[in-house]
């Protein structure tokens, strides 16, 4: 019987890689959205005609009862849950002085509730032997201006990783925090220059920028057999920028 994954953000970046990445090793998915229907459509598409299972889900991952409803929805097409990937996310950058609360409080409800709401569910519902994935960023250790809002929010991801984990002894779950350095997405992309994306990508000594099939390859290691050994850690996927 096939795996069951759900991922939130499943559309696009990060969380589409991973989604087609646990598809193609034999899992059914759940792509979770948030508001593009379309987009999640088209990774359901990508996955069903190389002869995977998949069905898209929308849920605002800061609402508990949408997050439920995502849920219940793998359970009745698929009859459980084995793996939650936690990718859905948002930054907002800007310098302490000039940050912007109320963009403040829009991005932590979704990274930091999100997180706490979508983790509440799936250590409830998780099968045993199970593995639940969060999603952060190599910046909690950089700390470069400007990240202060979104770098705080990805700490608060980081320290529920080890007290998850701990919290589901007994049960063989695993609970890890793959946090990605500089990626080739839209989300790292847009409003930068060339130049600070050149400068970026030279930062690590693989000179590169990472690629949403990085961190997938990371999710997919960590909720398989070969990764199940490692447990409440979080594992910056970076090329060694630090």
């Amino acid at each position: 019987m096939a795996r069951v994954a759900i991922v939130t953000g499943g559309s696009r970046g990060i969380g589409r890689a991973a989604a087609v990445k646990l598809a193609a090793r034999g899992d059914a998915v759940v792509v979770g959205y948030a508001g593009n229907a379309g987009l999640a459509d088209e990774v359901v598409r990508e996955i069903v005609e190389a002869g995977g299972q998949a069905v898209a889900g929308r849920a605002d991952v800061a609402d508990e009862k949408e997050v439920a409803a995502l849920f219940d929805l793998a359970e009745r097409t698929y009859g459980g849950v084995d793996t939650v990937v936690n990718s859905a996310g948002i930054m907002t950058l800007s310098p302490v002085a000039e940050i912007d609360l109320d963009q403040l409080d829009r991005m932590h409800r979704t990274n930091i509730r999100g997180t706490f709401v979508v983790t509440r569910e799936a250590a409830r519902r998780v099968r045993d032997g199970g593995s639940i994935i969060t999603i952060s960023t190599s910046i909690v250790g950089l700390q470069l201006p400007t990240y202060a809002g979104y770098a705080a929010s990805k700490a608060a991801v980081e320290a529920t990783t080890l007290i998850l984990a701990r919290e589901l002894r007994g049960r063989d779950i695993t609970v890890n925090t793959v946090a990605p350095g500089p990626t080739a997405t839209s989300f790292f992309l847009d409003g930068k220059d060339q130049e600070t994306i050149d400068r970026m990508a030279k930062q690590p000594p693989l000179e590169r920028l990472g690629t949403p099939e990085d961190a997938a390859a990371m999710v997919a290691f960590l909720t398989g057999p070969e990764g199940h050994w490692i447990n409440g850690q979080t594992i910056r996927s970076n090329g060694g920028i630090i």
